[in-house]
């Protein structure tokens, strides 16, 4: 197998299925979308073109050849393919089903990986009679604009397999970490980490939203997207971490339900960006605003960070 497929599938069109076509059709690929329902899928095509503009935006190498087709036929979708990933919801069971269905169309030499976002790999392997030739790719949202991904072997995963799915994933310029399986593997792990502790905060009145995101964003979020937080640990001292973890530790939170703050706004139907309210509330046209001001962000950010040497 080249380092990145001429053919490639992606199962599932919803939040991450778009974002994933436009980064894998702009660095060469044939990509066909497949989705049981017309209207996902028109929803799909619409989101993947913006995500293509986007990316025009960012800019750096655009090959020749890159396309992004869409249909509700599965053996249209998977024939001739030569990677394929499954992007439907985080429910075991479907990813499952649907693990069996593709391998039912593909040939043996083809990778299949899934975009779960935690499940174990060698959970969902028990549905194929080929486990050796599957692995987690879990692509970050938004897909199109975070170069990173988490590749994750299960534990029949064929280490050829890993090696293949690393270099599929420098081919189109992003930054594998190939990781061993845990619950949420590692990005989720550390980011609800630091949301537990911000919710907690809320919780308890110690800082209002805008507060906490401030301190959060300018305080931590700055530092931490040059300097990763083990080259961090060296900057700031071992030994200092050791004297204020010694005593901070104990009184960071730990709980493992979820903050009333939270669990009252889910009961009252207040979600966020998709019911107009949540932690903070939204005007009519506001959140198509503040979607715009993030992709922006995100663009001027990964520019950026792509021009200096990471530390």
């Amino acid at each position: 197998m080249s380092s990145l497929p001429a053919v490639a599938t992606i199962v599932g069109s919803g939040t991450m299925g778009p974002g994933i076509a436009a980064t894998l059709a702009r660095a060469g690929a044939e990509v066909r979308v497949y989705d049981i329902s017309p209207d996902a899928l028109e929803r799909a095509r619409t989101s993947s073109t913006f995500a293509s503009s986007v990316l025009d935006q960012v800019g750096g190498p655009k090959a020749e050849g890159g396309s992004v087709s869409f249909t509700t036929d599965i053996a249209e979708a998977l024939d001739g393919t030569r990677f394929v990933i499954e992007a439907v919801p985080e429910k075991l069971e479907l990813k499952q089903s649907v693990l069996a269905q593709i391998e039912q169309y593909v040939g043996d030499d083809v990778i299949i990986a899934s975009n779960t976002s935690g499940i174990p790999i060698s959970t969902l392997s028990t549905s194929l009679a080929r486990p050796g030739r599957f692995i987690g790719m879990h692509w970050s949202n938004p897909p199109h604009l975070i170069p990173m991904i988490e590749v994750v072997p299960g534990d029949q995963t064929d280490a050829a397999v890993t090696d293949q799915l690393v270099e599929i994933v420098e081919a189109f310029g992003y930054n594998p970490v190939v990781e061993k399986e845990i619950a949420g593997f590692v990005e989720n792990r550390v980011l609800y980490a630091i949301l537990r502790e911000c919710v907690a905060l809320l919780n308890e009145g110690i800082v209002t939203p805008e507060g906490l995101d401030t301190c959060v964003k300018w305080g931590i979020g700055y530092k931490l997207s040059v300097i990763g937080p083990t080259r961090l640990l060296d900057m700031a001292g071992l030994d200092i971490y050791s004297a204020v973890s010694s005593y901070l530790n104990k009184e960071l939170d730990a709980s493992t339900e979820t903050p009333a703050v939270v669990t009252d706004m889910v009961a009252a139907g207040k979600l966020g960006f998709k019911t107009n309210g949540g932690m903070y509330d939204y005007a009519d046209g506001e959140v198509d605003a503040k979607r715009k001001d993030i992709t922006a962000g995100l663009v001027a950010a990964l520019k950026t960070l792509t021009s200096i040497t990471p530390v």
